[in-house]
């Protein structure tokens, strides 16, 4: 899965304007924020924690354009608490970030 990094410094452009640092320091506290929600979803012990966890890195990542990102935690949301598999995938797309 494919990453556009210019969709999220094109959101953040169109939220705070033509500031190069700005952007570079949402942009940095976007990636902490999903590395973040990825550990919540590796910690959650069971399947509604599992799902809440997937959920609020999809809100996350809606909210800076990260299409990718919210489209596979949407699907990480009906796996079930652990799939290895999932995980696998988050961390590969959320590590291109």
């Amino acid at each position: 899965m494919a990453v556009d990094p210019g969709a999220i410094d094109a959101a953040l452009a169109a939220a705070v304007g033509d500031d190069p640092v700005l952007i570079a320091e949402l942009r940095a506290a976007f990636v902490d924020s999903a590395r973040a929600g990825l550990t919540a979803i590796e910690a959650a012990e069971d399947d509604g924690t599992w799902r809440a966890a997937a959920w609020r890195l999809k809100g996350l990542a809606a909210s800076f354009g990260a299409i990718r990102l919210a489209a596979l935690a949407t699907e990480a949301a009906g796996k079930p608490a652990g799939d290895g598999q999932m995980v696998k995938q988050l961390r590969q797309l959320i590590a291109r970030l």
